[in-house]
């Protein structure tokens, strides 16, 4: 054999051996990462036991407040009002709306985006 093909058997050999060495290094960093994280957990406080856990008040449970929202109307003026210039800094403040009835569909339309397809009567 000539010395050409010796020498590129040799170089895919050390490249076979150093992918290996590779590999070695990789399994090795997972098995270390996982015996680090199951030694962190042991450390860890365990789960809180059923005694700790809030219970429902004795008066029973908290009530919802079904009520219907309206935003406030934003300030008129001459020039452009800026988020940080209105009330509640940019933040919409609303109230209760004086009706209690939630809106809803009106009963001709379609109520999907008012496609007016098959839906609609």
């Amino acid at each position: 054999m000539s010395t050409a093909w010796m020498e590129m058997a040799a170089g895919r050999g050390a490249l076979g051996v150093g992918l290996a060495v590779a590999g070695v290094v990789v399994v090795a960093l997972l098995i270390g990462a996982f015996f680090l994280g199951s030694r962190i957990r042991r450390r860890e406080p365990g789960p809180p036991d059923p005694a700790s856990q809030p219970r429902v008040p004795e008066s029973g449970p908290v009530r919802e407040t079904h009520e219907n929202r309206e935003p406030d109307e934003v300030p008129r003026s001459d020039h452009r009002v800026l988020p940080h210039e209105q009330p509640a800094h940019g933040n919409v403040p609303s109230r209760s709306a004086p009706h209690r009835e939630r809106p809803r569909w009106n009963e001709g339309s379609s109520g999907s985006f008012g496609s007016g397809g098959p839906g609609g009567r």
